[in-house]
């Protein structure tokens, strides 16, 4: 894929820039791993390409070699660069639905804690198999065998969830419970498998009211794997960060709607009264 070249290219270019400049220096990677408070190990795989390194890495490395600012400003930027990806979704059109539920449950199976805000759909891991038929049912372009294939792959993916040593956090709006994506008797079963996970030991939901003054504006769905990566939503792409500065503001900003939003037996009493509502509505 174009993109996936491109963060490889950006990756390769780093680690020759930073080998050369300590080369210039006439330092050992030693002695730049103890100024930089790394190993030398680490300073190995960063110079080899072999590791990615984060913005605050290539900081340190920088000021252990005393960079001049205006060639550290350029290498810092292309460390930030090298640390987000943006993978549109037309190339997942081509590589077909499925492949990114694969990858979705690769990274799941490496991530002890999931963080999830949602303001537009169904959380993809709570979703029921007929609201996920809904979801991918949207897609007109897709052929039945690509659509039936990105259904199961979804649905694979939700085995994740009985993992008890998981941990799994989902804050969305009351808004995602009340779009009508599927006919009424289908989004109170789905309601209703919302609350029954919600009882499990190590999943959490979250629901911000429309009542409730949020601190933070919820603009984009957003997902947080451990410390590690963050995805962000957009139209046209998904974006993904490693940068530890980025991931922080992200971890930051779903606390604060997580702050927003009620848990447990409130969550369960709303998803009970919005049920009941739908039950009542003309399809």
């Amino acid at each position: 894929m174009p993109d996936q070249t491109d963060a490889s290219d950006r990756r390769q270019d780093l680690a020759e820039a930073l080998r050369l400049l300590r080369k210039r220096a006439g330092l050992t990677g030693q002695t730049v791993a103890r100024r930089a408070g790394m190993s030398q190990s680490k300073v190995s795989k960063i110079e080899t390409g072999r590791l990615l390194p984060s913005v605050l890495d290539v900081e340190r490395i920088l000021k252990a070699l005393e960079v001049p600012h205006d060639v550290g400003a350029d290498l810092i930027r292309l460390a930030r660069q090298a640390n987000t990806e943006a993978r549109s979704w037309r190339a997942y059109e081509r590589l077909g639905y499925h492949k990114k539920q694969q990858e979705l449950a690769a990274i799941e199976a490496q991530t002890r804690t999931l963080r999830l805000f949602q303001n537009a759909l169904i959380p993809g891991l709570l979703q029921t198999p007929e609201y996920v038929q809904a979801v991918f049912g949207r897609k007109s372009h897709l052929s039945p065998d690509a659509r039936a294939k990105a259904i199961a792959a979804r649905l694979e993916r939700q085995n994740v969830l009985y993992d008890q040593r998981k941990e799994f956090i989902f804050v969305m709006t009351e808004s995602v419970l009340r779009w009508r994506i599927c006919p009424n008797a289908v989004m109170v079963t789905q309601l209703d498998r919302i609350g029954s996970l919600s009882r499990m030991a190590n999943i959490r939901v979250g629901v911000i009211p429309w009542s409730a003054r949020p601190a933070e504006f919820p603009l984009t769905s957003f997902c947080l794997f451990d410390n590690r990566l963050v995805t962000v939503e957009a139209f046209h792409c998904e974006l993904a960060t490693r940068d530890p500065k980025d991931v922080n503001l992200y971890f930051d900003r779903f606390s604060a709607l997580a702050a927003s939003a009620i848990f447990d037996d409130s969550v369960r009493e709303m998803l009970s009264r919005i049920a009941e509502e739908y039950r009542t509505l003309p399809d």
